[in-house]
């Protein structure tokens, strides 16, 4: 992480500033990837997180079996059927909340999970799992709806990660979906200890 990483800039020449809507505009593969190296911050009373997404997974519409779209409109899933860069969080297990960030055209529902961090700034706890880091981030479904462009929580940009530096998997915890749990729709940086499965 370099040096000059602070609660208000990303490097000299890169201040911390909520990405465009229109990076959320391609399809959520896309920005899976795209999105590993840019920073989610969220700005809240008691201090700045940030954390540096090293692990993503691509939840690609209502097509793809293992999306929550696939299971049709339903109110937990309407943010997912809205504009792209907004914030879709859900709950699993009953106590863990999983960060996504809406992705594609209206009523395209896709999204993209955010599965791993590496620590920057005011985080305490593990970030490596997407329950992990939403404690660490103070994230919960309160968050759902929150506008990634114009919100305290937000995504900032930085250098994008060159391809062979990205490794690509099949998502975790979705053997539901028969042929659509092989597709290689998790990405992470290769070679990063923060990632929550190798």
């Amino acid at each position: 992480m370099p040096a000059d990483v602070t609660l208000d800039t990303v490097g000299p020449t890169h201040p911390m500033l909520p990405l465009a809507r229109s990076f959320y505009e391609p399809g959520a593969d896309e920005v899976a990837m795209a999105l590993l190296g840019k920073y989610l911050v969220h700005r809240t009373t008691a201090g700045v997180h940030i954390g540096r997404i090293v692990e993503t997974e691509a939840y690609l519409g209502p097509h793809d079996r293992a999306a929550h779209s696939a299971r049709g409109r339903t109110a937990r899933t309407e943010i997912m059927f809205g504009p792209p860069g907004f914030a879709y969080v859900y709950l699993i297990y009953g106590r863990y909340c999983c960060f996504n960030a809406v992705t594609g055209v209206i009523d395209h529902a896709s999204a993209v999970l955010v599965r791993a961090l590496e620590p920057v700034a005011g985080l305490t706890g593990s970030t490596r799992g997407p329950g992990l880091l939403c404690a660490a981030m103070g994230i919960d479904r309160r968050h759902t709806g929150s506008d990634l462009t114009a919100s305290s929580l937000f995504i900032a940009d930085a250098p994008a990660l060159a391809a062979r530096q990205i490794a690509r998997r099949p998502r975790i915890g979705v053997d539901y979906a028969g042929a659509w749990a092989r597709r290689l729709l998790r990405f992470y940086e290769k070679g990063n200890p923060n990632v929550s499965r190798r």
